[in-house]
């Protein structure tokens, strides 16, 4: 284990040089004392539970050379005499609630190395002095709350490898002299306010080492310059969420890229070549993520992505205007986790090997115009947690074999042509705990009592099917339903009083089927009700006034013919009433007059 403290010197002048009080679960404030330690070269802090404020008499080490005092609570300001620590190479406060300005004074420290702030309160303009910092390898000071533009005078730092200010509030345009740094490794700006072209010799020699450019959440407009697959040493490419547009450029030498973030764009010229650069992709063989989705993208997928490496784990193209088919090749993807190809305008049929991604956990191809059937080897799926196919041309019936998917939370199907009655096995996956929506289909026959099942449920959806029967009591056991729509349908009995324990209903519908029977008054204590929907059936009786039933624009009870009562908004008749006392004394009259005329005979 590392000792505590490090002692120089012998005899009578022994002097501390390290003090290592790291994850202690230490708490409090620092001594100002600290500052006596005149000889200290080494102060850790790390991992504690420190607050009030840094001591200023630190400032008096001035043989000190590392500072770390992340992760802790420390409060106040950054002290602005640290800067007559003139040996000082390493400054680490990241993570703590610290506030207010970078000194400007840290421009002076000449030896400082590495400065790391992320994760604090800190606010103002980066200082320009800053890029006095000749030593300066990493400058990370994201999730604070700095403002104005990032000063042209960091192009000056020719031996930064780190810049990192993800999610300030950053404005303004990039300096031109950041892309001179020759030595950088990562730039990272996420989530700012920064606007502006890039410049268009992006990547040809300055940015021969860059590993990470990260820009994403910002308001960077125009194209990618075409001479960015220059930067070959390229691993992450994050511009996502964005004001970009023109096509995407030729990627082809980036051999070492990971992951492609250009989601949240305005790119594609709608044209047969919008998806060419996918095809440059094939040469990168460590591919983890392609990310595309919300974007104008026309044009059909090419045949050439069945060749993308093998370590594909995302595939997102969601809400762009693509066209054509699945590639069957995609059942290569063998590691592939999210499949994400939702609101374009894909035909043809699910490829009937996608049951060999068994790594495979969010398959999204809702609102497309894929026909046929639901594959028999989805079953194979057994880490899906998440199907979305709704609002397509699906036809047939659900395979049993989905009831394979035993981590299944979101199944949804609705908006398609499938037929045939609901698979008991597959409604009463317990593991179904996020929503089901089977509705507007043509599904027959009744809802499996296997229902049951789903007792973390929170939303289902079978309205606008062919269904029938009575609603089941097993609907009871649902108890975390928040929404449970039976609208369009033929339903016909009376409500099941096992619907009693659904008391984190939301939302209600039962309209348009042949339910019959009083409305059930337990209903009214249904405190979070805040739509129910019983119109066009067949109840009858009295309306119930308490609870929901005292909203006319959230409950809708129209089309009961035998109703009567409720609130004058409902615009129902009057029930006729007869005092109970009253029919007691006239029965007893008949009673009496029978027995007396029996005597008299």
């Amino acid at each position: 284990m590392q000792p505590l403290t490090s002692v120089n010197g012998t005899g009578r002048h022994q002097r501390v040089t390290i003090l290592n009080l790291q994850s202690l679960q230490l708490g409090g404030s620092v001594s100002p004392s600290i500052g006596n330690l005149t000889f200290l070269r080494d102060l850790n802090l790390l991992n504690n539970s420190f607050t009030y404020g840094i001591p200023s008499q630190i400032g008096n080490l001035f043989r000190l050379q590392t500072l770390r005092l992340a992760n802790n609570s420390f409060l106040g300001t950054i002290p602005s005499n640290i800067s007559a620590c003139s040996k000082l190479r390493h400054v680490n406060v990241a993570f703590n609630h610290l506030e207010g300005l970078i000194p400007d004074e840290f421009g002076t420290l000449s030896n400082l190395q590495v400065l790391s702030m992320q994760k604090n309160s800190l606010s103002g303009n980066i200082p320009s002095s800053l890029g006095n910092l000749s030593s300066l390898e990493v400058l990370s000071a994201p999730q604070n709350s700095f403002f104005g533009q990032i000063p042209h005078t960091l192009g000056q730092l020719s031996q930064l490898q780190l810049l990192s200010f993800d999610a300030n509030n950053l404005s303004g345009t990039l300096p031109p002299s950041i892309f001179n740094i020759s030595s950088l490794v990562l730039f990272s700006v996420v989530e700012n306010r920064i606007e502006g072209k890039l410049p268009s010799n992006l990547g040809i020699i300055t940015l021969q080492n860059l590993q990470v450019f990260a820009i994403g959440k910002n308001r960077f407009r125009g194209s990618i310059p075409s001479c960015f697959s220059n930067a070959t040493n390229l691993v992450w490419l994050i511009m996502g969420k964005n004001m970009l547009t023109g096509t995407v450029p030729s990627l082809g030498l980036l051999y070492k890229l990971k992951i492609l973030g250009l989601g949240y764009n305005y790119l594609g010229k709608s044209g047969a070549d919008d998806l060419n650069f996918l095809s440059s992709l094939i040469n990168s063989t460590d591919l983890l993520q392609v990310q595309i989705f919300d974007n104008n993208f026309t044009g059909v997928l090419p045949e050439s992505i069945n060749n993308f490496s093998t370590t594909l784990s995302g595939f997102q193209i969601s809400n762009n205007k693509i066209s054509g088919t699945i590639p069957s090749g995609i059942s290569n993807f063998v590691n592939l986790e999210r499949l994400h190809m939702s609101n374009n305008q894909l035909s043809g049929h699910i490829p009937i090997d996608i049951g060999k991604l068994q790594s495979l956990k969010i398959v999204s191809l809702s609102t497309n115009k894929i026909s046929g059937s639901i594959p028999f080897s989805i079953g194979n799926l057994t880490l899906l947690f998440e199907l979305r196919l709704y609002d397509n041309k699906i036809q047939g019936s659900i395979p049993s074999s989905l009831a394979e998917c035993r981590n299944l939370m979101l199944l949804d199907l609705s908006l398609n042509n499938l037929n045939g009655t609901i698979p008991p096995q597959v409604i009463g996956l317990s593991s179904l705990s996020i929503f089901v929506d089977l509705s507007a289909n043509h599904f027959t026959g009744s809802i499996p009592i296997e229902v049951k099942n789903l007792k973390n449920l929170g939303e289902l959806g079978i309205s606008d099917n062919l269904l029938s029967g009575r609603i089941p009591d097993s609907l009871g056991g649902c108890i975390r339903l928040e929404v449970l729509a039976l609208q369009g349908n033929f339903f016909r009995g009376s409500i099941p009083s096992s619907l009693n324990s659904l008391r984190g209903l939301r939302v209600l519908d039962f309209s348009r089927n042949n339910i019959s029977g009083d409305i059930p008054e337990f209903l009214q204590g249904f405190r979070l009700l805040d739509s129910l929907n019983l119109a066009y059936n067949n109840f009858e009786g009295a309306v119930p006034v308490e609870g929901c039933f005292k909203n006319a624009s959230s409950t809708l009870v129209m089309g009961n013919n035998k109703l009567c009562g409720g609130i004058p908004e409902f615009q129902l008749p009057r029930c006729s009433i007869v005092n109970p006392k009253k029919k007691i004394s006239l029965l007893f009259k008949i009673v009496i007059s029978s027995v007396c005329s029996t005597l008299v005979f």
